[in-house]
C-alpha cells in the first residue's frame, strides 16, 4: 500500500474529526485523546492469526501516514501446541506522529487472545497499560495449562492495568449467525473482530482491510463476507460499548518524511526488490539458487513472482545445490544470488571458496538467526559475522555488507551487487530475522536515483604473447580494481579453464608453483582490501563527545534511540554505524582514535568488537545480548550512560 507524503508546509491542519476509510465524520459523544505515539502488541496462539492481524493494522497505519516499526515474534513450529507458552505468537507495532526507530520497549496496549498470551506478555507491560483479553478462552483448563491457579481477571493481579474483558469469541460467533458457518469456522474470525475494535480505538482506515479480505478470499466469497462482517462488528462494538469510553488519535508523521511516494515494506521484501533493481541496472538476468530456510524463504517466494523482470528462481534439493547452481549462473553471465541463514552458510562454504578462486560475482544473502545448529529459527541474532569473514578453508577473503533497517535492505542489495560486479567476487549480505520480518515506511526511489551497474563482458583477446600472437588471458587483471575479465561461455576465442585448483597468474592454467600461489593469495586479498567504500559518517553534534558507540546491522534503531535519550538528558555521546564490514571504511581507524571510549553493542558475544580490537588495537568495550530479541532502547541507554560516566 502506498501513500503520497507532501512537505510539512503543504499539509493541512488537523481537525476535531477522525478518518474512517475515505470518509470523515464526527466522532460523537465519546472522548477522543490525541497521542504522539502508541505501542500495540497482538498476542495469541500461533493459529489465531496474530501475524495477519498485526500486518493489516500496520498496512492501514502506513497508509494513514504514521511512522512505524514492527516486531513479529512467533514459534518455529508450523503449529505449536495450542494454549501453551511456547505456542504464543505475537506482533508488536510502534506508530507515531514523528520519526521513530524501534518497535518500542514496552507495549501500551496488549490484546491477549488466551491465558497463555497474557502470561507470556504481561511482564513486558508498564503499569497503567491497557489489556484487552478474550474472556471466552479463560477456562479453568486453559488457565491451569499455563500455571494460573486462579483467574488473573479476578484475583487482583491485574489491578495495576486498565483491563478490558471482552468475550471476543462469543461476539464474533453472534455477529456471524447469518452466515452458513460452523461454530469452529466462525471462531476463526475473532482476530478480525479484534482488528476492527483496535481500528476503532485508534481511528485507523478500514477500506484497505476490507479490500484485502475480498482479494484474499476471492475464491471463497462467503468466508470473505464473514471476515468483513466480523471486522465491522469489532468496529461497531468499540463505537457502542460503554467499556471503551475513549478513542485515540495519532496524527500522520508528515515532518518525519521527505516528500515522495511511500509504502510499508519488510526487510526481506525490500531486499528482493533491491536484487531486481540491481539486475535491471546491470542489464543482467537475475538468477536465484536457493533452498528454503527460515527466515530467508520469503525472498525466494517473492522473486519467484517476477519472471517478467527476467528473474529465474531455482528451489534446489539442498543448500549445496542451490549455491552450485547460482555459481554456474554467474559463470554464464547472470547476476547470481543464493539466499540462506547461518546453517545454510556452513553448507555453502566450500562453494563460496570456489567462487573466491574463480573470481566470479555472486551474492550470498545470509538472513541471520539464533544458533548454533538449528538454534532458534524464528529469533534474531548477529552471530554470523565471523563466519562470513573467515568461515572457509584457506585464505578466502569475501566482502561483507550489512543493512541497518528494513528499508535499507533495498540499498544494501544494490551496494552488494555493485561490489560483486565491479570486483568479480562473492559478497556477503548480512541481514537478520529482526530486519527480515520487521517493517517500516519506505520511500520508493525514482529510477534515476539508482546507481549504474552496467557490466562490460570480455569480447576478445586481452594479451599479446612475445611472438605477437593475441590471446585471451582469463586472469589478466584490471589495474585499478584487480578484477579479472568476465567472459561469457560461448564467446568465440575466449575459451578458458575454470576449477578450484590454484590458477597461474594471467593464463589461468593449473599451477602448483609456490611463488605463484603466494602471489595469487596476496592478490586476491589486495583486491578485497582495495574495494572503494564510502567514508564512515559520525554523528557527534558538537564534536565534544568522548565516548563513541559503534554498531552494525539491525542494532541501528535501538542504538540511535538510546543515543537520542542520552542527548535529551544533556549527555554527550557520538554514534557511528557500519554498513561495510570487510573492508572497513578507510577513515574508521582515525575515527576510533578520536574517542577515549568505544562501546560496541551486538546481538552476539562480541564479534565486531573482536575485529576492531585486532585491526585497530582499540580497547573496544562489548555490550552483548543473545536472547533472540532486539535491544531495548531504555536498557541500552543505561549501558551507554554508564560507559560515559564510568
Amino acid at each position: 500500500m502506498t501513500s503520497q507524503v507532501s512537505s510539512p508546509a503543504e499539509q493541512a491542519d488537523g481537525t476535531d474529526e477522525t478518518v474512517v476509510g475515505a470518509q470523515r465524520k464526527p466522532v460523537g459523544a465519546k472522548d477522543v485523546r490525541r497521542l504522539d505515539r502508541v505501542i500495540i502488541r497482538f498476542a495469541g496462539d500461533s493459529g489465531d492469526g496474530m501475524q495477519l492481524t498485526g500486518d493489516r493494522f500496520t498496512s492501514e497505519t502506513a497508509s494513514f501516514g504514521n511512522d512505524l516499526s514492527t516486531l513479529p515474534n512467533f514459534p518455529a513450529e508450523i503449529r505449536a501446541p495450542a494454549g501453551t507458552l511456547p505456542g504464543v505468537s505475537s506482533f508488536q507495532l510502534h506508530f507515531a506522529d514523528h520519526d521513530i526507530l524501534t518497535p518500542g520497549d514496552a507495549p501500551n496496549v496488549l490484546v491477549a487472545m488466551n491465558p497463555a498470551a497474557l502470561k507470556a506478555n504481561v511482564g513486558d507491560l508498564p503499569r497503567g497499560a491497557e489489556i484487552i483479553v478474550n474472556t471466552d478462552e479463560f477456562t479453568r483448563r486453559a488457565m491451569q495449562k499455563v500455571g494460573y491457579d486462579t483467574s488473573p481477571l479476578e484475583d487482583g493481579s491485574l489491578d495495576g492495568y486498565r483491563l478490558h474483558p471482552v468475550p471476543l469469541t462469543t461476539l464474533t460467533v453472534e455477529a456471524l449467525t447469518e452466515f452458513d458457518l460452523s461454530r469452529k469456522e466462525a471462531e476463526r474470525s475473532k482476530n478480525m473482530f479484534a482488528l476492527g475494535l483496535l481500528s476503532w480505538m485508534y481511528h485507523r482506515p478500514t477500506e484497505g482491510t476490507e479490500k484485502f479480505l475480498k482479494s484474499k478470499f476471492a475464491k471463497k466469497p462467503d468466508i470473505a463476507a464473514a471476515n468483513i462482517a466480523a471486522f465491522r462488528a469489532g468496529w461497531n462494538f468499540g463505537e457502542t460499548t460503554e467499556d471503551f469510553a475513549v478513542s485515540y488519535e495519532v496524527a500522520p508523521a508528515g515532518s518525519a518524511f521527505e516528500p515522495g511516494t511511500y509504502r510499508n515494506i519488510s526487510g526481506n521484501l525490500a531486499l528482493a526488490y533491491g536484487l531486481i533493481a540491481a539486475s535491471r541496472q546491470a542489464d543482467l538476468p537475475l538468477f536465484l539458487g536457493s533452498y528454503p530456510i527460515t527466515p530467508a524463504s520469503d525472498i525466494l517466494h517473492e522473486l519467484s513472482k517476477h519472471k517478467n523482470f527476467g528473474v529465474r528462481t531455482f528451489q534446489a534439493e539442498d543448500e549445496i545445490a542451490g549455491i552450485g547452481a547460482a555459481l554456474g549462473a554467474a559463470f554464464g553471465g547472470s547476476l547470481a544470488v543464493t539466499t540462506t541463514s547461518g546453517p545454510g552458510v556452513a553448507l555453502k562454504s566450500e562453494t563460496i571458496g570456489l567462487a573466491v578462486s574463480l573470481e566470479l560475482p555472486l551474492l550470498v544473502v545470509d538472513i541471520q538467526r539464533g544458533g548454533p545448529s538449528t538454534g532458534l529459527p524464528t529469533k534474531t541474532e548477529q552471530a554470523d559475522l565471523l563466519q562470513a569473514m573467515y568461515g572457509r578453508n584457506g585464505e578466502a577473503p569475501v566482502p561483507v555488507v550489512a543493512p541497518r533497517t528494513p528499508g535499507d535492505c533495498f540499498d544494501a542489495a544494490l551496494e552488494a551487487a555493485r561490489i560483486a560486479l565491479t570486483y568479480r567476487t562473492p559478497v556477503f549480505l548480512l541481514s537478520d530475522g529482526y530486519l527480515a520480518n520487521g517493517s517500516e515506511p519506505w520511500r520508493i526511489p525514482e529510477p534515476d536515483e539508482l546507481p549504474d551497474l552496467a557490466v562490460q563482458f570480455a569480447q576478445g583477446p586481452n594479451h599479446t604473447l612475445d611472438d605477437g600472437t593475441e590471446v585471451f588471458w582469463p586472469y589478466q587483471r584490471d589495474p585499478h580494481t584487480l578484477a579479472r575479465p568476465w567472459a561469457v561461455p560461448g564467446t568465440p576465442g575466449l575459451e578458458h579453464r575454470i576449477g578450484g585448483i590454484e590458477k597461474q597468474d594471467g593464463t589461468g592454467n593449473i599451477s602448483y608453483d609456490p611463488a605463484n600461489h603466494d602471489f595469487m593469495v596476496r592478490t586476491r586479498q589486495a583486491k578485497i582490501d582495495g574495494i572503494e567504500v564510502p567514508a564512515l559518517d559520525v554523528d557527534d553534534p558538537d564534536g565534544r563527545a568522548r565516548t563513541l558507540v559503534l554498531g552494525w546491522g539491525s542494532t541501528y534503531g535501538p542504538i540511535t534511540a538510546a543515543v537520542r535519550r542520552i542527548r535529551k538528558e544533556g549527555g554527550r555521546i557520538a554514534q557511528a554505524h557500519l554498513r561495510h564490514l570487510n573492508p572497513f571504511p578507510p577513515n574508521l581507524g582515525e575515527i576510533l582514535d578520536r574517542y577515549d571510549k568505544v562501546v560496541v553493542p551486538e546481538m552476539n558475544l562480541g564479534q565486531l568488537a573482536t575485529l576492531i580490537r585486532a585491526k585497530y588495537l582499540v580497547d573496544a568495550r562489548s555490550h552483548n545480548q543473545v536472547n533472540g530479541m532486539p535491544f531495548k532502547a531504555e536498557q541500552l541507554a543505561a549501558v551507554l550512560k554508564e560507559a560515559i560516566d564510568g
